[in-house]
């Protein structure tokens, strides 16, 4: 049987549709859900027929692909009804479901896969809901369970909040990496009707934090029908390095007196993901709120086993606030990094930072984006000080506060570790260098780590065990070991190194 990651890369797959509004058109009562009234997750143990009669409905329909009924099988979801301690419990149970219904429908000619869905919970950590390190770890045990009950990938959909996808992913990929197996990652972000996600974040945002976590699918699910998604689709196209997938609601939902009625037809969800897939490229497409096995059904009629569309992307290096992305390469300017917000090189920041005006502290980060600056550095490394702390106070308001990426300024790999738990965007890790050599001890074997992990780009210093380099020789002999040290030994690409030959322009001032 062809894997899933290979069957992606050659064929248009068919995922299913809804879940949540397919179980609200159930028998199920509410006996069934055991005291947890709108748990989806627990008719898993409850109900299985309802649940496997929803699976087997959409693979008589042609899906190719079952999603889990995990979506709320989460921290904030399972926490609310007092159940966080069954998130794994549930979660397995929902891919077990789903893989006995794939398997009785798989043959060796047309296999079928299951979809571990990981949804956004409603806790989102840039609001301070939850912490980051809280949301990662939990995320792992949900992504664990589906793993063990024989999800073929994962699929963190309907993401809200940057800082909430890139906890989920990474939660997933420990997942993965615990149980040593070579599932897929799917991504899927939420574009509201605003055009960006709930908290503001634009799609070239998304793409610019989340790609370099190491995902193998970037995408759009939710929030709208496939008639607002395009555009958002046509960025995509145009600048991911991996294939994308499209879910979109039957169309914006329209509230009646029977509740939310959704419009889009079966033929109108066929002719849009026509178009996306002849246009876009898309290699994976399906269904979300209100779509049903007749949505379904047209698309695979529609669909069946195109060849995914050949692009040509253009990928934009460069990092991200919560908001928008900011290439390194800049037209009409040199790429300028303002240091007021440097406790080492700003008198007024670290005053600020040291009397607990942290309000004071981002208004000079407001400052800089008014006079220029492309990326914020950010340093709290003061003598005495708890740097964790600091790094969190200045870093979770910056988070918001400020419209540039971070680059995040320190000696100490806990403080880097503590900005990236608080940065949904991505940001630049200033510095990586060979101070102190380059053995398991050493500071880049600590702090690359962290890097590779959260997708960070990196600034390196041509520092080695001799010190800071003199010559231009000696400069550049540092800065391609240093290359080579991080392409090859940590997966960086080389565009996402920046390289600080560490010289200071000596100049004269004009008497005029």
């Amino acid at each position: 049987m062809s894997t899933l990651r290979a069957a992606l890369a050659e064929r248009v797959v068919v995922a299913d549709g809804a879940i949540g509004t397919m179980l609200q058109a159930s028998d199920a009562t509410i006996d069934d859900f055991a005291g947890h009234e709108g748990c989806n997750e627990i008719l898993n143990v409850t109900r299985p027929d309802v649940v496997t009669a929803i699976h087997e409905a959409y693979l008589e329909a042609g899906a190719d692909c079952l999603t889990t009924n995990s979506f709320g099988a989460n921290l904030g979801n399972l926490g609310e009804y007092g159940i966080a301690d069954r998130i794994g419990e549930l979660s397995e149970a929902s891919a077990r479901l789903a893989r006995a219904a794939a398997e009785r429908y798989a043959t060796p000619s047309r296999p079928r896969w299951v979809l571990g869905s990981i949804g956004p919970g409603t806790k989102l950590p840039t609001l301070g809901h939850t912490t980051f390190g809280e949301l990662r770890d939990t995320y792992q045990a949900n992504a664990e369970g589906l793993l063990r009950g024989g999800a073929d990938a994962l699929i963190v959909e309907t993401c809200q909040d940057l800082l909430q996808a890139k906890a989920a992913i990474i939660g997933a990929k420990r997942a993965v990496a615990h149980l040593a197996t070579d599932s897929v990652i799917i991504a899927q972000v939420t574009i509201e009707t605003t055009g960006a996600m709930l908290l503001g974040s634009e799609i070239a945002a998304a793409l610019t934090a989340l790609e370099p976590l190491g995902i193998d699918m970037i995408g759009l699910n939710c929030a709208t029908g496939p008639g607002e998604m395009s555009e958002h689709l046509r960025y995509l196209a145009a600048h991911s390095r991996i294939p994308i997938s499209c879910e979109p609601n039957a169309g914006l939902p329209v509230l009646t007196s029977d509740g939310a009625r959704y419009p889009l037809t079966p033929a109108q969800l066929a002719d849009a993901h026509d178009r996306f897939t002849r246009e876009f490229g898309l290699s994976l497409v399906g269904g979300c709120c209100g779509t049903t096995p007749e949505h379904i059904a047209a698309l695979r009629e529609r669909i069946a086993d195109r060849p995914v569309a050949r692009r040509k992307p253009r990928p934009e290096p460069g990092v991200a606030s919560l908001y928008q992305h900011v290439p390194f390469r800049q037209d009409t300017a040199f790429l300028a990094i303002g240091e007021r917000t440097n406790a080492n090189g700003s008198k007024a920041f670290r005053d600020a930072m040291l009397e607990g005006r942290y309000e004071d502290c981002v208004q000079i980060a407001r400052t800089q984006t008014r006079d220029g600056a492309h990326l914020l550095d950010v340093c709290v490394d003061y003598v005495g000080r708890d740097g964790v702390a600091d790094m969190r106070e200045v870093v979770g308001r910056l988070a918001t506060a400020a419209t540039l990426p971070l680059v995040l300024d320190s000696t100490e790999p806990p403080v880097i570790e503590a900005g990236l738990e608080l940065t949904g965007g991505r940001a630049v890790i200033n510095s990586v260098n060979y101070e102190d050599g380059d053995g398991p001890d050493s500071r880049i074997a600590r702090v690359m780590p962290l890097v590779r992990e959260h997708g960070a780009a990196v600034i390196a210093l041509a520092i080695d065990e001799r010190g800071q380099a003199r010559t231009a020789e000696w400069k550049v002999e540092v800065a391609e070991r240093l290359i080579d040290d991080l392409t090859r030994n940590w997966g960086m690409r080389v565009e996402d190194i920046i390289v600080d030959c560490l010289t200071f322009p000596i100049a004269r001032r004009s008497r005029s």
